[in-house]
């Protein structure tokens, strides 16, 4: 028998490689002969570049940058893979909301400028390609801080900058572009768009902080900077993307692309003001640790992450491994933190490690044994 165990993190208790560990080990002591793969896996959101740096290596290269608010300062990293003149960066490592209190938590102030800098210490570094992963956001800023540290300027009707944060996004009346020389992926871990109920602002501004009221401002400021996008750019054919370029300039689509409303609207950001491509992250590091070629062949392949719900169909972990999963015929079994979803086709096993009567700062303290007993069960099922 030939088992993959491609599990994300679980979020606030387990690494990727951590929660792969715990369960390639049990499944190994219920079946010894059995070919056991360990693929630690991302979408795009925090851990990306750890599991990037497990399949490639690389140079981890740390750099002083703005925090999530403008009056903290955080020292982040990013990957370097010097010989393919790469970079990764993520986002969360900057901007992201494990970065602040819960009482910190203010999406009309919080700002993607050090994702900004972390990208041009990137640049200057020489990358000529960076893969931007925006999961874990804190920001709800349109990607309006990263643009402003790569040299965009947005004035407001008086011909004065604005300030930081979502909270400014409704004052923008003038964009300044600036000038951006390196090819940009960003790994979308979610495929909402900027605006809408299924958008940044409506679906994850409230656990960033917003209130109802607030949720609408943020709404209405992103309306806002998609318009003057819209604007005062020509409009790509249907269903192009804008291609990087020096002379960066908005493009009239972006906000409808899939994934523009990943992290606060950064993708959106990097796509109009900073030329860059949207994709589906786990895609890309399905493709960058070669995933498809660890599967075939398998009986088996285990994923999860800390919460199997709807989202996870939609751009995440468990959405990627079982497309290639159900290509090659491979079986798909599911642990997860908290199960919230009827099984989809394609999965035949779906395990909760969070019994129902355990409080969550409970379960996250005893991540690590709550795991090791689900896979124990699940390895009996195989």
């Amino acid at each position: 028998m030939k088992i993959v165990v491609a599990l994300d993190k679980f979020k606030g208790s387990l690494t990727a490689a951590r929660a792969c560990a715990i369960v390639g080990n049990a499944l190994h002591n219920a079946h010894p002969s059995a070919e056991i793969i360990l693929k630690p896996m991302a979408d795009g959101g925090d851990g990306t570049a750890a599991v990037i740096h497990a399949a490639l290596g690389g140079e981890w290269i740390e750099h002083p940058v703005t925090g999530p608010l403008p009056a903290i300062r955080n020292t982040a990293r990013y990957l370097w893979l010097a010989d393919q003149h790469l970079a990764v960066v993520e986002m969360a490592a900057a901007s992201g909301l494990a970065l602040l209190r819960p009482d910190q938590r203010d999406p009309l102030r919080t700002t993607t400028l050090g994702t900004g800098e972390l990208i041009q210490a990137a640049q200057q570094r020489g990358a000529q390609k960076i893969l931007l992963g925006v999961g874990g956001s804190a920001t709800v800023d349109g990607g309006v801080g990263a643009a402003m540290a790569l040299g965009w300027k947005f004035l407001d009707a008086h011909g004065q900058p604005v300030g930081l944060g979502g909270g400014e996004l409704a004052r923008i009346a003038t964009i300044i572009p600036g000038t951006v020389k390196t090819q940009i992926e960003v790994l979308c871990d979610v495929d909402s768009p900027l605006c809408g109920e299924h958008g940044s602002a409506c679906t994850f501004g409230p656990q960033k902080g917003a209130t109802p009221a607030v949720v609408e401002q943020l709404e209405a400021g992103l309306r806002h900077l998609a318009q003057l996008v819209a604007g005062g750019a020509s409009v790509p054919a249907s269903g192009e993307q804008p291609p990087p370029r020096g002379d960066a300039r908005p493009t009239a689509r972006v906000h409808e692309i899939p994934g523009a409303g990943a992290a606060g609207g950064l993708a959106f950001g990097a796509a109009a003001f900073l030329g860059a491509q949207l994709v589906s992250g786990i895609e890309a590091v399905m493709a960058v640790t070669r995933f498809e070629e660890s599967l075939r062949g398998a009986d088996w392949v285990i994923t999860g992450e800390g919460c199997f719900d709807e989202q996870s169909l939609r751009g995440k972990v468990v959405a990627g491994v079982l497309r290639l999963a159900r290509q090659q015929g491979v079986r798909v079994a599911v642990l997860a933190g908290g199960v919230r979803i009827a099984k989809p086709v394609g999965i035949e096993i779906a395990l909760a490690t969070k019994p129902d009567d355990l409080p969550l700062d409970q379960a996250l303290a005893r991540a690590e044994e709550l795991l090791a007993e689900r896979a124990r069960e699940l390895a009996e099922q195989l």
